[in-house]
């Protein structure tokens, strides 16, 4: 009988597009090292010989990039230095067939729900007590959560519906005993996460649940900052701003993607809601938490969109002031309703309204941090960077968001907490001292 003598296998996984995503990815890395697969994330070495790519098809950049990634992969395996390459993720399932003409020398492609198939590439078996249990490719003291899968919207422009189906949330008390496995490991913040927060629960127990959800995490020990990403703002459920006001543990933080503010753009967007609305729920929220942080992301271009519309937008931020906004140009996605419409607002243009709008917010950005000069805030320190930490506030989420600079002697350790007086302001970031 021939032994086997190959070394043994090593993986490396490649995480692109969301946080979502990276979660996929630590949950496959979790179970292959509990079937005793040699695993890593994002490795620079060139000590593996085998790759999983997890990749993202939500807009064109994405899908561009993924599609890069995989051929640089299968360019290596050409050239001898890889054995397998594997291809995962929404990109994979929203175009496997398309895929495996074009690029035959992908060992497998998998969709968004197929990890017990990949195992079975690596004679690996899913195991259901390892619930959760997830190897962290994040820092070890923040790390984000998947609460929910999918996602019931309709909206137009959106094709993560076509990838990642219906909306299915996770049980509370499986999400509690996560928290509690993070928090052994090590981390001290929590970003929950999903196509859409707010819709928690509606599938599982017949009515929105995410503040009830909110308090059982809040009660985890040692948990010190749960954050809240991706909140839809139709049917906005209102009682989990009564738990973020009476929990310490919970940020002052809320991203609630509005996509846009003209009337017509929203309803060409089937977003369900109309611009008076939208203002009116900013106001009953920063009447509900005070001093809350409101992020939003915006998108330029939708078909049918005017400088009209671009210039409501600019007028809507100087008024509304949000202290977070990300702006993106609009993608022409197959299998959209959108898709059926005439996609007339070249690429250019897109990309000058988006800047458009992104120098707006940069002069409300600067102003709302120059507010805080002198103020004593509380920070978590991310990482050290030429001499310098680098900690956030419990306004900012990570890498989206501001950062504060420090400049110490003290050795500070990542996931430490320091309270910090702000000396100096940029337009997305912040200067401070300790205290």
């Amino acid at each position: 009988m021939k032994t086997r003598t190959l070394k043994k296998d090593k993986v490396n996984i490649i995480t692109l597009g969301c946080s979502k995503n990276m979660v996929d990815s630590e949950v496959l890395s979790g179970q292959l090292k509990a079937n005793d697969v040699d695993v890593v994330h994002e490795s620079g070495k060139r000590d593996h010989n085998i790759v999983v790519v997890n990749t993202c098809g939500f807009i064109d950049k994405a899908k561009e990039e993924s599609v890069n990634t995989i051929l640089d992969q299968v360019d290596l395996k050409r050239q001898g230095r890889l054995d397998k390459v594997y291809v995962t993720g929404c990109l994979s399932e929203r175009y496997r067939g398309d895929l495996e003409k074009e690029i035959p020398e992908v060992d497998a492609w998998f969709g968004t729900m197929e990890l017990p198939l990949i195992l079975k590439k690596f004679d690996a078996d899913y195991k259901v007590e390892l619930l959760g249990e997830r190897m962290l490719s994040t820092p070890s003291h923040y790390a984000y959560m998947k609460i929910a899968e999918g996602c019931n919207r309709t909206c137009a422009f959106c094709a993560i519906p076509l990838m990642r189906g219906k909306h299915v949330s996770k049980p509370i008390e499986e999400l509690v005993a996560e928290a509690e496995r993070l928090v052994k490991m090590g981390v001290k913040e929590i970003m929950l996460i999903a196509q859409e927060l707010t819709y928690y629960g509606l599938d599982l127990y017949k009515k929105r649940r995410l503040a009830d959800l909110m308090n059982a995490l809040a009660d985890v020990e040692g948990l010190e900052w749960i954050r809240l990403h991706y909140a839809y703002p139709t049917k906005f459920p209102m009682e989990i701003l009564q738990v973020m006001k009476e929990r310490d543990n919970i940020c002052n933080y809320l991203d609630m993607p509005l996509q846009h503010i003209s009337d017509p753009m929203l309803k060409a967007m089937k977003r369900q809601i109309s611009r008076q609305e939208i203002l009116d729920l900013i106001k009953a929220i920063r009447e509900e938490v005070p001093g809350i942080c409101l992020r939003t992301t915006l998108i330029t271009g939708f078909p049918g969109e005017t400088l009209e519309d671009v210039e409501d937008v600019k007028a809507f931020l100087e008024e509304v002031r949000f202290d977070r906004v990300g702006v993106f140009t609009y993608s022409h996605e197959e299998g959209t309703t959108a898709h059926d419409m005439d996609d007339d607002v070249p690429a250019e243009e897109k990309e000058r309204r988006a800047q458009d709008i992104m120098e707006v917010q940069q002069e409300i950005s600067l102003e709302k941090n120059q507010e805080k000069l002198g103020k004593i805030y509380k920070v978590i320190i991310d990482k050290k960077e030429a001499g310098r930490f680098i900690g956030r506030t419990e306004f900012d989420s990570v890498e989206v968001d501001n950062e504060v600079i420090i400049n110490t002697n003290r050795r500070l350790k990542p996931g430490e907490f320091v309270n910090v007086r702000i000396t100096k302001a940029y337009d997305y970031d912040l200067e401070g001292e300790l205290v």
